[in-house]
């Protein structure tokens, strides 16, 4: 018999204390070495992934056992997990492996919970900041600072003197981007670059207002971020204007835009 899971802000909770024991590994490791090497699919790879998932999934299946988790790393060694209707954890341990080895610090800690093919709780943690955003459906989105403290965020209203857009620090091609703002009428008069699902963290705490993504993306890369930006007022969704959803085959994402509902 399935067992209930416990209430979204316990989940929250644990889920947060879950992230924070796999940011302290990866720091760890960051001090050192890093241990990089590259997948079968060609993309970088270091101990800090699989220490950190390792951490998150024992986590996890202590807190909820019989509830279905996709990492990253278990995707590649081809342990796949088989879903039903029911909720589902989509875990990235370690979000901007690039900028890891780059050693920038805008790699992040991913953890999302999965429900109606929507996410309804999301972690987002870097490490090298010290610094934690997290959003639950019906609870809102809040940031920690370096002492711990958590303050409430959301999404700002639509400047009057234009957008600020993020782009990926690694992935972007700025002529595309500029060529979709002209094409949607978007006035960006700024442009912020940043790694990992820290995207849609800038545009939760109203520090940014749009992401576009045109390029490759897995549900592990995004599902936390949207978490918080949904939780936080904003919104995912595809180029078609319907929201991006999980548990798609191969677990794939389309291009999507990541916003505050004021940039549309």
């Amino acid at each position: 018999m399935t067992r209930p899971l416990p209430s979204l802000q316990a989940l929250r909770e644990a889920a947060t204390a879950i992230a924070r024991e796999a940011a302290r590994e990866i720091l760890r490791i960051y001090a050192g070495d890093l241990g990089e090497r590259t997948k079968a699919d060609r993309s970088p790879v270091t101990d800090a992934d699989h220490a950190a998932e390792a951490i998150i999934l024992a986590g996890l299946r202590r807190l909820t056992p019989d509830t279905p988790i996709v990492a990253e790393e278990e995707m590649a060694a081809g342990r796949v997990p088989t879903l039903d209707d029911g909720p589902f954890w989509l875990v990235d341990p370690l979000d901007g492996t690039k900028e890891f080895i780059k050693r920038n610090g805008e790699f992040t800690v991913n953890i999302a919970l999965i429900e109606d093919r929507r996410p309804v709780l999301g972690i987002v943690l870097a490490p090298a900041w010290d610094a934690l955003w997290r959003g639950a459906k019906g609870l809102g989105a809040d940031k920690s600072d370096k002492s711990g403290t958590f303050t409430a965020i959301a999404t700002r209203a639509a400047p009057a003197d234009g957008l600020i857009a993020c782009a990926s620090r690694s992935h972007a091609i700025y002529s595309d981007l500029d060529i979709w703002f002209r094409n949607n009428g978007l006035n960006v008069v700024d442009r912020i670059q940043a790694g990992s699902s820290l995207k849609f963290c800038l545009i939760a705490e109203g520090k940014a207002d749009i992401y576009p993504r045109f390029g490759p993306t897995n549900e592990w890369d995004t599902a936390a971020g949207q978490g918080v930006l949904e939780a936080a007022g904003g919104e995912v969704v595809m180029t078609d204007g319907q929201p991006l959803l999980y548990g798609k085959p191969g677990f794939g994402n389309p291009h999507f835009i990541a916003r505050t509902k004021a940039a549309r």
